[in-house]
């Protein structure tokens, strides 16, 4: 379900990032819902792991919010981060890393965000895929890069977001999930809090060998010398998957105890 909200923008400010290096192979995305074990695959796309080994290193990750949910596609975060007050802050981001498209956007695979029509402007985004969404990601904007996958019963854990009622924030936040909030609660103008928010506390290091979990045989990205001259949306399972608060999109307003919204 999609409902509007009224009143919103968030400050969206850009910083550098030292990056960092590191080795590890297995994340913890700790949530709000519960916590969700990836295996990242160092060396099939080390520039990929090691960007985002630098985000979660600094902290850049905890306190984030899942801020796109698009059903049957995927869910979106590295954005934002709620520090106990409003407005969000927006993740500081380091250089962009090259991209490496080399394994296929399938169910349960992590891969970057990136700005349309430039392959090589990944950060600090990222987003998980609900369904096979090769067809579309593997080919579109020269390819979407796939650094990892969930690993035992994660998906239950994204599963259960993408199930939530998406609120449109305004700008390009025009699908956030929000938990314990209803459409009687839309109409009655009650604001979201940080108790709405689909948050990740953290997101850490569980095993830091250069090789976990070699039982994993990722599928391998053959599509991607096929015709990939669209930059834009596409395909049939949600369309581009694109960076938002990069280009400072917009400034949300808030009322004093969160966002205001409206029918």
């Amino acid at each position: 379900m999609m409902l509007k909200l009224k009143h919103t923008a968030i400050a969206i400010g850009i910083s550098c990032l030292t990056i960092s290096v590191s080795h590890a192979t297995e994340v913890q995305i700790r949530t709000v819902l519960g916590d969700v074990n990836i295996n990242l695959f160092d060396n099939t796309t080390p520039q990929t792991v090691e960007n985002f080994l630098s985000y979660v290193n600094s902290g850049a990750y905890a306190n984030n919010v899942v801020h796109r949910s698009e059903p049957g596609f995927v869910i979106q975060a590295g954005a934002f981060q709620y520090n106990a007050a409003f407005p969000l802050d927006s993740v500081p981001t380091g250089s962009a890393v090259e991209n490496e498209p080399e394994l296929s956007n399938r169910r349960g695979t992590i891969a970057m965000a990136k700005l349309s029509g430039n392959p090589d402007s990944a950060t600090s985004q990222w987003f998980i895929n609900l369904s096979d969404n090769s067809a579309n990601l593997d080919v579109q904007n020269g390819g979407f890069t796939v650094f990892g996958q969930v690993l035992d019963d994660g998906m239950d854990i994204i599963d259960q977001i993408a199930a939530l009622n998406r609120f449109d924030l305004g700008g390009a936040a025009n699908a956030t999930p929000l938990r314990n909030y209803s459409q009687a609660d839309l109409a009655a103008g009650v604001d979201v809090t940080d108790e709405h928010l689909v948050i990740i506390t953290d997101v850490v290091v569980t095993d830091a060998a250069t090789v976990t979990h070699a039982e994993l045989d990722p599928p391998a990205n053959t599509l991607i010398n096929q015709d990939n001259s669209g930059g834009g949306s596409s395909g049939s399972s949600g369309g581009s998957v694109g960076l938002f608060g990069l280009l400072g999109l917009a400034v949300l307003r808030f009322t004093r105890n969160g966002y205001k919204l409206f029918v």
